[in-house]
Order: C-alpha cells, then sequence, then structure tokens
C-alpha cells in the first residue's frame, strides 16, 4: 500500500512538472512551483526526485527493460536476449506512459542542461548494460569485448532516440530493433 502511494506521488510530481514545463517552459518553472502544482512541500520533491532534471530524466519504466533481459533464454545471445526483452517491454507500455515518454523526449532534445545530463544517462546505461551482458556470457564487465558491445548497443539506442524526434514507442523500438539486428548480423554496409 505505501509503495502505491509513494508510486502516485511521483507520477503526480511528473505530470505536474511536465504540465508546468509546457505552459511556462522549463527554464521559468522552479521547484517550488511544481511542488505547490502537485500539493506537496519542496522537501518532498526532493524525496522523490533529487534535481528538477531528474524529474524528467526519470521514470518508472526504467527498470522493466533489465528485467525483461535476465527472463530470457540464457541459449539467446545478449543482442536478441536484448531485442526481445526490448520489444517486450514496450508493448506492455501504457498509452499514457508512452505518450508522457514522447513528451519527456521532446523536451529532453530542447533543453541544452537535460541533453546534458541525457549524455550521462547514456554512459550509465554502458555501463549497466556491460554488468547485465557480463553475468549472460560469464565474462567481466570491464572485459573490452563488453564494454565494446554495450558502447555499441546504446549507440544504436541514441540513433534511434534521434532518427526521429515526434515518433512514438513502436516506431523507436522498430528502429532500435533493426539497428540491433544490423549489429548483431555485423554491421555490413
Amino acid at each position: 500500500m505505501r509503495e502505491r502511494k509513494k508510486a502516485r506521488t511521483r507520477a503526480a510530481i511528473q505530470e505536474q512538472a511536465l504540465r508546468l514545463f509546457r505552459e511556462q517552459g522549463y527554464g521559468n518553472t522552479t521547484v517550488e512551483q511544481i511542488a505547490a502544482a502537485a500539493e506537496i512541500s519542496p522537501s518532498t520533491f526532493f524525496r522523490y526526485f533529487p534535481t528538477k532534471e531528474a524529474v524528467v530524466l526519470d521514470d518508472a519504466f526504467d527498470p522493466f527493460p533489465v528485467e525483461a533481459f535476465r527472463a530470457q533464454p540464457a541459449s539467446a545471445s545478449p543482442i536478441q536476449a536484448l531485442r526481445h526483452a526490448m520489444r517486450s517491454t514496450f508493448a506492455q507500455l501504457p498509452a499514457e506512459e508512452a505518450a508522457a515518454q514522447r513528451e519527456r523526449d521532446a523536451l529532453i532534445r530542447s533543453v541544452p542542461e537535460l541533453r546534458a545530463r541525457m549524455l550521462d544517462r547514456f554512459g550509465r546505461s554502458i555501463q549497466l548494460l556491460a554488468e547485465l551482458v557480463a553475468e549472460r556470457t560469464g565474462r567481466r564487465a570491464d572485459d573490452s569485448a563488453v564494454r565494446t558491445l554495450a558502447g555499441a548497443v546504446i549507440g544504436v539506442g541514441i540513433a534511434a532516440w534521434f532518427s526521429a524526434p515526434d515518433q512514438s514507442p513502436p516506431d523507436f523500438v522498430a528502429a532500435l530493433d533493426e539497428g540491433l539486428a544490423q549489429l548483431e548480423s555485423g554491421l555490413r554496409l
């Protein structure tokens, strides 16, 4: 019960923040305004999000692809497991969350400080993926081949993300899947 209440509060904060960013602009919106709109105190805001940027960059969706990746059969290659995990995860994404994700993505692309923070997230994603691939393959996360694969996969994700700014999650997943298929086949040009 407590976790559901926390999830609802978190969602309300993000919803109000996105509304205010849409109405006033990202730079013109303060944490205090977001907190007031969500009917919480600024200190409560910071219990859920460490920064104003985090209210845009963080989402409840993040852990699901990891769980789906780990659930793939051991016989699947890391890229096969990732392709399947991404397709199945995005297929379960509710329409309202897909719309919020598109709005967050557009905001990230349009606000320089958010784009910069997104670059940090891509770096963390490489590390996380390297750890997942190492876990699946029995190699170390700092193994050069593991890190190279993780970096290439995240590069495919970045290319898909930037390829069509207003694309829906199914379009993004299709672009990501196509890029990963090319990577898996040896990326012959």
